[in-house]
């Protein structure tokens, strides 16, 4: 389908606004013609006096008839003025309407599909769809689509002008019109996938300056200034290459046009004035059409920009509705209305990314109220385990069970509302620390969030800065550590008093002494609720109810701590390697 036509599709609710504006700018360009005829019209008057054009209309005195072109101009003026406010108004008002809608829409979208779908798609690809894409059409509906209707408009008016006075002069005149459209749109046929190729070069050159930015410290440690350096030339290079190639194209427009242009008002010039000295056109008329030729021909000049204009906006047109075409998941209906015990049963759960096994046939029982845990080194499947609880996959074979429900028959959002999860490297928001704890909800309750941070062992640390509670934690939490950030993760999911509790590696940037604190505080906070817990340091699950080692997507050994360790079997062999120890 044409950008275009998706365009329109998309902007159904704004067709009213649409409509209006290009009443406006239909008004206003048709306003816009008649000086150059009134010009005519007065030339005639002082040229012809009593036999002129308004005097055979009845108003015979010359100053009569001038003081009327007067009126009639001021009038004119006025009106062209309105209507020039009103598109002005109404186009721009959409364009920001449509571009706030467009966002929201693409930002909505993306907040719906799973979040592998996400890092996939590259988040400095989507930070250029959601900025500069829709900055691209808002830009066109500021002006372009005002251009382009009001140079149709003009070229309809005049055209009509000039076969009223003389037929033969009219198809002269409009001559060049079919070779400037022709060559425009040649130019746009050829424009298009260059502005296409510009836009994903945008893409990668922003997705490498956000890597290089949330990656400084590293950049720096490792003296890699000089290779990332290059690396963004390369990028950069290769956006400017792009745009060179559509620059070559784009600025050629205007010449060919300014030719086809001038073939067009010699032709008026000539055969006009030979016409106007043969007595077969009146001097009025030769003028109008001198002024008319211009005013037909010289908008074709604009079609560069916005030839320009329209293809920038008509690529970003479809990079933002390819995102709003993708698949979502299939949401199912049925909903937890109330808090669930909280038993989850796996049952030959299994799954793979393009085509690599991650979960092969796992089994695993975690009753309601007891806390689990899932070791094993990176790869063995426990993240996407975790990844299809949450319901942000879903599995290949098998079924995972809530309180005897399969999740797949459950709405995700349904589901995550009585889950609280802690990732090992947790987000914050721009917010204060209170803003983060309360995550989620308008109006935070203070008290409530306190004891969760106390709970999380976090308060101690959040009472001693500035402001408390009210601090601002900064962007993705930079003015906190990687341990106090953490905490407040952990508060925030305590804050939420969950039904499930899952905990991805959440005290693995901690000290020592901070994690026996948060253990204190799990082995409270797990009353009353179900606790999984994944872990590559031991020491945190210890005390779990149940601990399952997983290796190449199967669980090869299940039991308590001490179980496992006199088994002697993998579990024995991770902890001595941690610990150097072979007993609690």
């Amino acid at each position: 389908m044409h950008p275009l036509r998706r365009l329109f599709a998309f902007a159904r609710p704004q067709r009213r606004d649409a409509v209006l504006a290009t009443v406006y700018s239909v008004a206003n360009k048709i306003l816009d013609v008649l000086p150059e005829i009134l010009i005519g019209v007065a030339v005639d008057v002082v040229v012809n006096r009593q036999d002129s054009f308004l005097a055979r209309m009845g108003v015979v005195d010359p100053m009569h008839q001038l003081l009327l072109l007067a009126v009639a101009t001021v009038l004119v003026w006025a009106f062209e003025s309105l209507f020039e406010y009103l598109y002005a108004l109404k186009w721009r008002g959409l364009a920001q309407d449509l571009q706030h809608t467009l966002r929201q829409s693409a930002y909505a979208h993306l907040q719906a599909l799973p979040p592998d779908a996400i890092a996939t798609a590259r988040s400095g690809r989507l930070m250029a769809l959601l900025n500069e894409d829709v900055n691209q059409v808002e830009r066109f509906l500021n002006t372009g689509a005002n251009d382009l209707i009001q140079v149709f408009v003009s070229s309809l008016l005049i055209g009509a002008v000039f076969f009223v006075l003389t037929a033969d002069l009219a198809l002269l005149a409009i001559l060049p019109i079919p070779l400037i459209l022709v060559g425009a749109f040649w130019f746009q046929r050829r424009l298009a996938p260059r502005y296409a190729a510009a836009r994903e070069a945008a893409a990668t050159l922003s997705a490498r300056l956000g890597n290089n930015l949330r990656g400084m410290a590293t950049i720096q440690a490792y003296t890699a200034e000089d290779v990332e350096a290059e690396h963004l030339r390369t990028a950069s290079d290769g956006y400017r290459a792009r745009n060179a190639e559509a620059i070559r194209y784009s600025a050629a427009i205007t010449p060919v046009i300014r030719l086809a242009i001038l073939v067009g008002f010699i032709a008026t010039l000539l055969y006009g004035g030979w016409l106007t000295l043969q007595g077969e056109l009146g001097v009025g008329s030769y003028s109008a059409l001198v002024y008319l030729t211009q005013r037909l021909l010289w908008p074709m000049t604009r079609l560069a920009d916005m030839t320009d204009l329209y293809n920038r906006a008509m690529a970003s047109v479809n990079r933002i509705m390819d995102l709003l075409d993708a698949p979502l998941p299939a949401r199912p209906a049925r909903r937890i209305e109330a808090r669930p015990a909280g038993a989850i049963a796996v049952e030959g759960l299994a799954f793979a990314y393009d085509g690599r096994p991650a979960l092969r046939g796992v089994d695993l029982d975690v009753p309601a109220g007891r806390t689990v845990a899932l070791v094993g080194g990176t790869g063995s499947g426990k993240s996407t385990l975790l990844k299809l609880l949450l319901g942000f996959l879903r599995p290949d074979a098998g079924r995972i069970l809530l309180d005897g429900a399969d999740l797949t028959d459950i709405d995700p959002r349904s589901l995550r509302a009585h889950l609280a999860y802690v990732a090992q490297e947790p987000f914050l928001t721009d917010g204060s620390v209170l803003e983060n704890i309360a995550y989620g909800e308008r109006a935070p309750d203070r008290a409530r969030a306190e004891a969760a941070a106390r709970a999380a062992e976090a308060h101690a640390f959040i009472a001693a800065l500035p402001t408390g509670y009210d601090s601002p934690v900064g962007e993705g939490g930079a003015a906190l550590s990687g341990g106090q950030r953490q905490r407040i993760a952990l508060a925030r999911a305590l804050y939420r008093d969950p039904a499930i509790l899952i905990l991805d590696e959440a005290t693995s940037a901690v000290d020592n002494e901070t994690e026996a604190a948060i253990q204190r505080s799990l082995a409270r906070a797990a009353q009353g609720r179900t606790v999984l817990v994944v872990a590559h340091r031991l020491s945190t699950v210890r005390h779990a109810d149940a601990i399952h080692v997983m290796e190449a997507g199967r669980i090869v050994e299940s039991g308590t701590h001490e179980a496992l360790l006199a088994r002697g079997g993998v579990y024995a062999g991770l902890w001595r390697l941690q610990t150097g120890e072979l007993q609690a």
